[in-house]
């Protein structure tokens, strides 16, 4: 049975179709996705919904269909993105100029704790807490500058997300949602020097604004055996999976003992100093339904995806995420 995408949306693209197809082509290689090709059509399944270009009078029509509204938004922001980048203008046939960018969910900061040592726990709310933490683990947290009010990204008329820029300018970390229930989220914040979310999370007020974007970022898998590998900053996350994991599960975690208390008992959790060690120590065969998920530094990421290819593992059985050490990171 094919998931149902009740939401539509459709645009032109005055182009031949060769050349917006050698650009999805391009996009699909670059995020690993298949792409579905027929005689009269191309197309790309991202996020559980569709993008699929029809050569039409010689242009393109492109056709959006999702699960949700607010992918709509999000894939007619990437598919302009795309073709503008190249010179090629959409012309859809509706953009809601000046909504909220799709999938910001404004929320009030409820309380900020100190979970252990090493984390703070910080739990918002609003009306659109029901959908972080479910199908994704992830989610982007906006920001505002000190001293600021808030202004927040919203759609311009030609699909794309409009950014807040100069002394507006949001700050935009990821984080994965530890719980949520009723109308609240909770996430937890790595404490290290030099993080403006830790400096936000030492000065912030119940009561104060603050925008979530998302959900994001893929879910557990759903192999029968899982593999994760992950520092401190991973440590939500992996904490995340083991809650949801349907298969047999092992993780090694490089992290403080007093940070990993709750898993103290969990026998499916190892601490160890060093995960690129760990990694190569445990027997993982490509053979079998399995799923390796690795997160970390940026360059033990890339080492941790040369190591599982080079095993034979395939793109689909595993995962390695750069947490930190690069722009735009956790942090």
């Amino acid at each position: 049975m094919f998931p149902i995408r009740p939401h539509r949306s459709t645009g032109m693209l005055s182009t031949a179709s060769g050349a917006a197809s050698a650009l999805l082509r391009a996009r699909a290689a670059e995020w690993e996705i298949d792409l579905i090709e027929t005689p009269t059509s191309l197309t790309m399944h991202v996020w559980g919904s569709e993008l699929c270009l029809i050569p039409e009078d010689g242009a393109v029509r492109i056709e959006l269909r999702a699960p949700e509204q607010r992918l709509i938004g999000v894939l007619q922001d990437s598919a302009t993105e795309l073709f503008e980048s190249h010179g090629m203008a959409i012309i859809w046939d509706n953009v809601d100029e000046g909504a909220l960018a799709p999938g910001l969910a404004l929320m009030r900061v409820e309380s900020v704790v100190q979970q252990t040592p090493g984390f703070v726990r910080v739990r918002v709310s609003g009306p659109d807490a029901g959908r972080f933490g479910q199908s994704n683990l992830h989610f982007r947290l906006l920001i505002a500058p000190q001293g600021r009010q808030p202004v927040w990204p919203r759609i311009a008329a030609n699909g794309r997300t409009r950014w807040p820029e100069g002394e507006d300018a949001l700050h935009r970390p990821v984080y994965t949602v530890a719980d949520q229930r009723d109308n609240w989220v909770e996430f937890d914040i790595f404490a290290h020097e030099g993080s403006p979310t830790c400096d936000w999370a030492a000065r912030v007020q119940p009561g104060e604004a603050v925008g979530l974007m998302g959900p994001g970022g893929g879910w557990c898998s759903d192999a029968a055996s899982i593999w994760l590998f992950g520092d401190e900053t991973a440590l939500p996350a992996i904490r995340r999976m083991l809650a949801i994991a349907r298969g047999e599960v092992r993780a090694f975690v490089r992290a403080a003992v007093e940070d990993m208390a709750e898993l103290a008992d969990d026998l499916r959790v190892t601490r160890c100093d060093d995960l690129l060690t760990a990694l190569a120590d445990c027997n993982i065969a490509p053979e079998g339904d399995l799923h390796v998920w690795f997160a970390g530094h940026a360059t033990q990421a890339r080492e941790a995806r040369r190591h599982l290819a080079t095993r034979g593992l395939n793109k689909r059985q595993f995962t390695a995420a750069a947490y930190w050490g690069q722009p735009d990171s956790r942090a």
